[in-house]
């Protein structure tokens, strides 16, 4: 005989934490925005595939403010008030996902772009032509 499917009886802990750090990497194809205390203890995140975004579409700006608003709304169910804002990548939608944080009632305390430069690095990829 097959055994019962054991449930999950735990409950989700709201925890009560004022300052949070947003981390919005924004690539050419994609968007991620992850909510963290100040430990780097993941609150809430978000992603344009999370959202059901397909293809070219998530690499947009709209897409962007919506994953902003999803993981911002997350965060202040943990009580999140202010936040710290770290941007990585040269995407479309860092700019639109700022944005959007604050239009969510986040005060945002700082903004810090942590995009990684190469010290002559690898190769990049060959520019598009057309």
């Amino acid at each position: 005989m097959a055994k019962p499917k054991q449930q999950n009886n735990r409950k989700k802990v709201k925890k009560n934490i004022a300052k949070g750090v947003a981390h919005i990497h924004s690539t050419f194809n994609n968007t991620i925005v992850t909510i963290s205390d100040e430990q780097g203890n993941v609150l809430s995140w978000s992603s344009a595939g999370a959202l059901g975004f397909k293809g070219s579409k998530k690499s947009t700006p709209y897409a962007a403010q919506m994953i902003a608003e999803a993981a911002g709304k997350g965060a202040m169910d943990n009580g999140v008030r202010t936040i710290s804002v770290e941007v990585k990548g040269p995407g479309p939608g860092r700019d639109a996902a700022v944005r959007s944080l604050q239009g969510v009632g986040l005060e945002i305390t700082s903004i810090k772009d942590t995009t990684p430069i190469p010290h002559n690095g690898v190769r990049p990829p060959k520019r598009p032509r057309g």
